[in-house]
This record gives structure tokens, sequence and C-alpha cells, in this order.
């Protein structure tokens, strides 16, 4: 496995995947800081963020995951003498391993940023929130992945930013949250921020900081990436058939 996920890294070097890994952290923090800038950099960064801005990154990097296999009609994979299902699943782990680098990368300026500007959110704080969106974006991948695949990058992306527009705008301060996976993350960061995803304060002594919710909220995103990446590989795995 770790010969595949080295072998999809490497188809990637020429192409815009590489330079996602810095340009959408550093577009985010100069947002931010434009717009916000001095108290609210942080968290003005961190909802952008997670809710535009990783979205989009993410699911242009599935695409382009599937781009060069899919424009061959995935011939060259076919021909390789290993199973479809661990192929897909390589490209699955490389590209977590590429939204691990990016959130790190984030993590770094946003804290870098926050000692610049003089005002930080308790460190703690701030990497349980980078933490959170880690392991909540990762059952997308998988998901991205397969649209990418079977709708072409144009409509996976406009799926997967509406999907995500709609679970923070309709479910994430709600009660139903856990009913729709993209508000997970949404929802455990109003804890850990102390910010709605419009950006606003969490009021005094809503229950939105109960940080009860956040262990539940991670088991199922994780449940999520299991049982996706599972049905996707054996979707995948059935072009041998074919």
């Amino acid at each position: 496995m770790i010969a595949i996920i080295k072998a999809e890294q490497l188809k990637w070097k020429r192409s815009f995947i590489p330079k996602l890994l810095w340009l959408t952290p550093i577009m985010t923090l100069l947002l931010s800081a434009v717009l916000m800038g001095g108290t609210f950099f942080q968290t003005g960064a961190y909802n952008w963020w997670y809710s535009m801005l990783l979205p989009g990154a993410l699911t242009i990097c599935c695409a382009l995951v599937v781009e060069k296999d899919k424009k061959m009609k995935y011939h060259s994979l076919l021909a390789l003498p290993l199973d479809l299902k661990k192929i897909w699943l390589g490209k699955i782990l490389a590209t977590s391993l590429w939204l691990l680098l990016i959130t790190i990368i984030f993590f770094i300026g946003i804290t870098a940023g926050g000692l610049l500007f003089n005002h930080s959110l308790p460190l703690t704080s701030s990497l349980l929130s980078a933490l959170i969106i880690f392991l909540t974006f990762l059952w997308q991948i998988p998901l991205c992945l397969f649209l990418a695949a079977k709708l072409g990058t144009y409509l996976a992306i406009l799926i997967n930013l509406v999907a995500n527009i709609i679970g923070i705008v309709a479910f994430a301060d709600g009660d139903l949250w856990y009913s729709y996976p993209f508000a997970i993350g949404a929802r455990l960061l109003c804890s850990t921020l102390g910010i709605l995803p419009n950006g606003l304060p969490v009021p005094e002594g809503s229950p939105l900081f109960n940080n009860s919710v956040i262990l539940p909220g991670l088991l199922i995103a994780l449940a999520l990436f299991i049982m996706i990446s599972f049905l996707t590989a054996k979707w995948f795995q059935n072009r041998e058939a074919k």
C-alpha cells in the first residue's frame, strides 16, 4: 500500500495539487488579514477555511487525482497486476495525507498570524479545531473522488461546495446537525472556537458551547470515512469486470 501511495503522489508532481497545499492556506490567511485583521484574524480565518476555501481546494484536489486516469479511461490502471480496490484505497490515503499536510500548514500560518496581530486563540483550542477540521473532512475524500470520477470536475466541485454551504447555513447550529454529515465539522467548531458558522460569536450560555458533542461527532465522521471508502472501492473494483 505504501508503494501505491508513493506512486500516486509521484503522479501529482507536475499537477496543480502541490501548489494547492500552499496557495489555499496563504489565500485564506491574507483574506482574513485584510477583511478581519487584528482581534478577529484567527476566528475569521478559521471561518473562511472550513466554510469555503478548504472544501473547494479538497474537491479540486480529488478531481485532479482521478483526472489523468479518467482521461485514459483507466486503461493504465487496469493493466496493472494489482487489485483495483487497493489502487482506489491508495488514492484515498494519498489524498488524506495531502489533507493532513494542508491542515498543518494552515495551523502553522494561523498560529504565526495570531502572534503577529498580538491576539491569539488558546493554542489548545486552535490545535483541537485544526484536528476536528482534518477528521471531519476525511469522509469527503472518497465521496469527492467518486463524484469526480462519475460526474467530472465541475459538477463535483459544485455539488460538494453547495452541500457544505447547506450544512453550515441550515444544520450546523441546529439540533439535527448529526443527521447531515456536511454540518458536523461546523457544529463541533462552535464549541472549540466560540464562533457561529456565520462568523458571529456564540451567545453566552448557548448550548453550542457544549463540548460533549465532539467525540460523537468525530466517531460519526470517521465511520462515514470507512464506510464510503469501502463502498467506493467496491465500485471501482467492479471496473475489472467491464
